[in-house]
């Protein structure tokens, strides 16, 4: 196997877990389409999936190995993953792409667990799956988002692994930014600049960097790059999602170029007490609720003005659970979660920080280096 792939026991020990559940949920198989329940099951990690053309799918059994039903052109990497039943279909084909070959995989089956809920999607052709569920008339599929949520959730010490490696990368991306960013420079150049940066440091790919600059604070945490140059007075926000290994860091760090007002200094140092604020209580027990309310308090905001503050992070750049007001999610140890509290400096003016911790019994796990109170001037 590929070097980046984790051992063999830490699919087989994912795959027991998942079996677990589904007794205790009452399902007796899994199915999935989608790219991080593939991957996590099986350790097939390949870019292919960008292509809409082909669908591909997996069934976890309620024992035993989960089964692979996959185009042709993926057996060879799907074989070098630790599953052995790999059963594959001319794609794309002009009549059926692979759903008489699913339905006899799932023929045996009579409570199918399928994610229905909040973050997932069915990655098949409606009609597809409208013919499927039309051959396994007599079987019922089940929502099983939360139970696919609960185990991606906590990771293994295998993920964290990958993830500190990841946000070291990213660290040590914008511990150079002195040497990368100046007045007068493009937003496109700052962003090239730095994703080169980060993918000279060791980075895989940097599928996701935004961003934002302005003259005491940015619009939106969101925007791509463009041919605005930086300014003295502005503010610089870079937010990336580099990857190494399949796994995301997600975090972003400011600047001022040149000089920082009163108003900019003050927001960065209760953005930066904010996400400490969450730290302190970030334990085992409690809930996504608590975290976001700890930081909506420290940024002085009312509950409900601000969307979430925070999310899961792992194979995608987000994931479950979510930093809100609503998200009563119980802690657990091996969580990894961003902190994310943001903060509106005025009319079109905001500002927004964020960190990576892994939830631990006892003090949180920062897996970024942390930003200090002070926003970090760029000299003009």
């Amino acid at each position: 196997m590929d070097e980046a792939d984790f051992p063999e026991e830490e699919f087989a020990t994912r795959t027991e877990k998942a079996q677990r559940a589904m007794a205790a949920a009452g399902m007796d198989a899994l199915f999935f389409t989608t790219e991080p329940e593939v991957r996590y099951f099986t350790g097939f990690r390949t870019l292919f999936w960008q292509s809409p053309t082909r669908p591909w799918f997996l069934v976890v059994p309620a024992s035993g190995k989960p089964v692979a039903v996959i185009p042709q052109i993926g057996a060879r990497l799907m074989a070098s993953t630790w599953i052995d039943d790999i059963r594959t279909f001319s794609a794309p084909h002009p009549v059926d792409d692979g759903i008489g070959l699913l339905a006899e995989v799932l023929a045996p089956y009579s409570a199918i667990g399928v994610p229905m809920g909040r973050e997932s999607a069915l990655r098949m052709p409606l009609k597809d799956f409208q013919s499927l569920r039309d051959r396994l008339s007599g079987a019922e599929f089940l929502d099983a988002s939360s139970l696919v949520q609960g185990l991606r959730m906590v990771k293994s010490e295998n993920e964290i692994a990958q993830l500190r490696e990841i946000c070291r990368i990213g660290s040590a991306g914008f511990t150079r930014a002195p040497a990368l960013f100046r007045a007068g420079q493009p937003l496109k150049e700052v962003f090239r600049a730095f994703r080169i940066e980060l993918l000279t440091q060791g980075a895989d790919d940097v599928p996701y960097l935004v961003g934002g600059a302005g003259r005491d604070g940015y619009g939106d945490v969101i925007s791509p790059a463009t041919d605005q140059t930086l300014q003295p007075g502005d503010v610089l926000m870079l937010d990336t999602g580099a990857t190494r290994n399949g796994y995301f860091c997600d975090f972003d760090r400011n600047y001022a170029i040149g000089t920082a007002s009163e108003p900019v200094k003050r927001g960065h140092a209760t953005l930066v007490d904010a996400v400490s604020a969450a730290a302190a209580i970030a334990r085992p027990g409690r809930t996504c609720a608590d975290l976001y309310r700890a930081m909506a308090a420290g940024i002085g905001q009312a509950e409900g003005d601000v969307g979430r503050l925070g999310h899961g992070l792992g194979m995608q750049l987000t994931e479950a659970p979510s930093l809100t007001g609503f998200d009563e999610t119980v802690l657990k140890e091996g969580m990894v979660l961003t902190l994310e509290p943001s903060l509106t400096l005025g009319p079109g003016k905001m500002m927004v920080h964020e960190e990576n911790i892994v939830v631990r019994d006892g003090e949180p796990e920062f897996l970024t280096s942390r930003a200090g109170p002070d926003i970090p001037v760029i000299p003009a």
